[in-house]
């Protein structure tokens, strides 16, 4: 166990960001038989004499989805800094996750409902054969896409819109209108051994909260269009009501990262 807390110490919430590879983990929410981020994190906790039942988090990544900007939040009597108490930390924790920053916050400070937006990426590019070194943290399409088309469909997702054909509340009989503040794709050069190589394609999504499996239905949908098989102007048809049928494309998990939470304190 790491050192113990010194007497004198007192409870204090701590706000941490998370940075994990989520290929190993069934999510983050903790599972009763599954290896999850909550569950090695709350491992670790308990090695520093966390007394708490569960930490609280910005939200719970599915199984396969990465994070570079998880913020989670829990109590602890440490009496030490939060910088001692993130080396502490990234000391117990597995290869797959770190700490990036540890903060004492307010007692009240909640990840989740205090958020004002999430921003996404999902990373994509294009190849008729496999590529071990980047399908970790991309999804491989194939045939290639109109890089046009995508962006043309991805100018319609910005504002306040009812996104039920692209995803479900997180709970039953709960709103599906989310805001959109951004998105938008971008090109990225790859160019491995020295050589040019083929792009990868980022969809950045910013929006005040995300219905579950929205943004990968978003993006099979925009890939969809980038291919040829739907027409631009259906996103508009989906986002104005004029079609409700659910979208059935899910891109996969491994090309979705949560990138940062913000919040107005």
């Amino acid at each position: 166990m790491v050192s113990a807390p010194s007497l004198t110490s007192e409870i204090v919430r701590y706000q941490v960001i998370l940075s994990y590879d989520g290929t190993d983990f069934q999510g983050f929410q903790r599972q009763a038989r599954a290896r999850t981020v909550q569950q090695v994190v709350e491992t670790a906790l308990r090695e520093l004499n966390w007394q708490g039942k569960s930490v609280l988090a910005a939200g719970r990544t599915d199984a396969g989805v990465h994070a570079y900007g998880q913020v989670i939040t829990f109590d602890l009597e440490w009496g030490h800094t939060p910088e001692e108490l993130q080396r502490a930390l990234n000391a117990l924790l597995p290869p797959e996750v770190v700490a990036r920053q540890v903060l004492e916050a307010p007692p009240d400070f909640h990840p989740r409902y205090d958020a004002i937006s999430r921003c996404y990426h999902y990373c994509i590019f294009t190849g008729e054969v496999r590529d071990p070194l980047r399908e970790r943290y991309a999804w491989r399409v194939w045939p290639a896409l109109d890089f046009d088309a995508l962006q043309q469909a991805a100018r319609y997702l910005p504002g306040r819109h009812d996104f039920a054909a692209f995803g479900s509340p997180p709970r039953a009989k709960g709103s599906t209108i989310r805001t959109v503040f951004s998105a938008g794709w971008e090109q990225y050069s790859y160019r491995p051994a020295g050589r040019n190589g083929v792009p990868t394609l980022v969809f950045e999504i910013v929006a005040d909260a995300f219905l579950y499996h929205m943004v990968r239905h978003l993006v099979s949908f925009q890939v969809e269009i980038g291919q040829g098989s739907k027409a631009v102007d259906v996103t508009e048809k989906y986002l104005s009501g004029q079609m409700i049928a659910p979208v059935q494309g899910l891109a996969p998990s491994n090309g979705l990262t949560l990138v940062e939470v913000n919040y107005r304190r």
